[in-house]
Parts: structure tokens; sequence; C-alpha cells
């Protein structure tokens, strides 16, 4: 692989494929909206890990939310002053905007780009689709790659057997309604009442989905913001998308940011699996036209930029 640059004034690093097979991807980390950087592994170790698996990925430098002096307290950094919503969501159309018209020169399909993100990165990619369909945008995601993301600010309680794992491994509980209501207030600078789905793509109805990309979604194990990514997804199937929901077995949490756990790569063959999948338009194109043959032979199985906020 090329080694990453920054480009677009520093809003996102390019991550050249190494054998590139024309797919792309618009990546976002995580960190609940005021923090992580394109440094911490979801971003950088994802991005090299799908670069070399053949997908050029451009990882977005957001703009942060603010850092509140509650929060500053609980983890012993600092306070620090951010932007508030549409800020990030903005840069991730820009980033997306950049992509499409550089999509020749980063060698990309322009067909076949993905837009994925992790925890609130995810929420940020499905927000940045969502507003994409709503404003016309030619091209839209071919695919959404939403991993153990929030999104709902007001999630649904957890089932018996998720509410008993997570009382049983107590680190691993960390998002519950009072938490995740404060991480959304502070990303959209007030109260969560009238938010856009934009902001908090879970509430969308089916009936502003039924042109959101095909998902994939990995959501943690024990991990309370899977049950908005469950309500997400069967949103997603009433409007009749198509909709991939894996649970990666054992895992809490952001485990992507964790490349020694099994899980990550797991997660990564997973998405890179998919990406691979993704069919230009002129293939689609060609197998529609093709003239339909009939055969006695057995099928063969298919082979297998920082910037500061």
């Amino acid at each position: 692989m090329s080694e990453p640059y920054s480009a677009a004034d520093g809003l996102v690093r390019v991550y050249p494929a190494q054998s590139p097979d024309g797919t792309g991807l618009v990546w976002a980390h995580g960190g609940g909206f005021a923090g992580g950087d394109l440094d911490m592994p979801e971003s950088d170790w994802v991005a090299r890990q799908l670069a070399a698996s053949g997908t050029t990925v451009v990882s977005v430098d957001y703009r942060l939310a603010p850092v509140p002096a509650a929060w500053a307290s609980a983890t012993g950094g600092a306070t620090r002053a951010g932007h508030h919503y549409p800020a990030a969501s903005d840069d991730m159309l820009t980033a997306w905007s950049w992509v499409v018209d550089n999509a020749d020169r980063l060698r990309i399909d322009r067909t076949r780009i993905a837009i994925g993100g992790t925890s609130a990165g995810g929420n940020l990619a499905a927000g940045a689709a969502i507003r994409l369909i709503e404003r016309r945008f030619p091209t839209l995601p071919a695919l959404a790659v939403l991993a153990y993301p929030t999104l709902l600010a007001v999630q649904p309680a957890p089932g018996a057997d998720l509410r008993a794992a997570l009382d049983a491994n107590p680190g691993a509980d960390r998002f519950g309604p009072a938490a995740v209501l404060g991480m959304y207030e502070n990303y959209l600078g007030g109260s969560v009442d009238g938010a856009p789905a934009g902001a908090i793509p879970g509430l969308a109805r089916p009936v502003d989905l039924v042109e959101f990309p095909a998902t994939l979604m990995i959501n943690g194990d024990m991990d309370e913001l899977r049950v908005s990514g469950e309500a997400f997804a069967a949103s997603l199937r009433a409007a009749g998308r198509e909709v991939e929901v894996v649970v990666e077995p054992g895992t809490e949490h952001g485990h992507l940011n964790r490349p020694h756990e099994p899980a990550a790569s797991a997660s990564i063959a997973r998405i890179a699996a998919r990406l691979d999948a993704l069919l230009p338009t002129g293939a689609l194109r060609a197998a529609a036209d093709a003239p339909l043959t009939t055969s006695t032979a057995p099928l063969s199985p298919p082979a297998d930029l920082t910037r500061s906020s």
C-alpha cells in the first residue's frame, strides 16, 4: 500500500489501495462525537487493513463536539471548545463530494463507493447518507458499513438476554439511557426534541429510507448501543432495503479499537468481503443483458489528513 496522505485541505486522509479494485470507502471514527482522531485503531488500522484488501479508504477528520467540564472531570482530561451539529455531518458531506469529484484520480468507481464508520462515526455515516438522499445528490453510497453505531438518542430498553449479559459484565455497561442522551445533547448543543434524522438517523421512518443504501451492520455482543442499531435495521427492512446485521460474538463496544482481539480481524474480513461484492455498474448491466443459457455442468463456487478541530 502507498503511504496515506492528507487531502481536501486537511479534511481527509487517503489510504490508497494496494491493488485497487475500484471500491472506495468514506470512513468516520468514533468517540462520542467529541473525541477520537485519525490515528486511533478504528480509523487508521481499519483503513490500512481495508486498503490492503483493495479498497481505497478516505478517513474523515470531522470537527468534534465540545468536551464539557463534567466529561473532562470524569476522564481526567481537559475541557475543550467544539462544534455542534451539523458541523461534523457537513464535513462528511464535503468529504463525500470530494471523493466523488476526485474518483478518477483516486482510481475509484463512482458506482462502488461506500460510506461507513464506528460508533458515533456510524451515526455520522448514516446521517450523511440520509442527507445526501434528501438533497438528491447525484451519486449516493452503494453501501453503508455501520460498526457498533449509535443511532438513537433515546434508546429502547435492551432485551432480557442483553440486560443479563451487561449486568454480569459491569465494565461493558457504559451506554445506559442517561449517558447516551447526554452525548446527543452535547452533540446537538441542546435538546434532542425536534432533531432531524440527519443527526439522529434512528428517527427516520421507513418512508424516509426507501433509497438508503444496502447496509452491513456489525454490532457488539455486550453493547447496549446495539439496541439502537437493531431498531434502525428494522426500519430499513420495513422500507424494503437490504440489510445484514451481525453480532460479533463475545465483543464489547469498540472492538475495532482493539486489533489484538480476534473479533477485530473477523469484522475486517466481513467488511472487506462486502466491499468486494460491490459490482460495477457495467458488470451489473452486462449480467442483466446476458442471454439466458442452460447447462448440465455443475456450478462452481465463487472464489473466494489531519486538521485541528
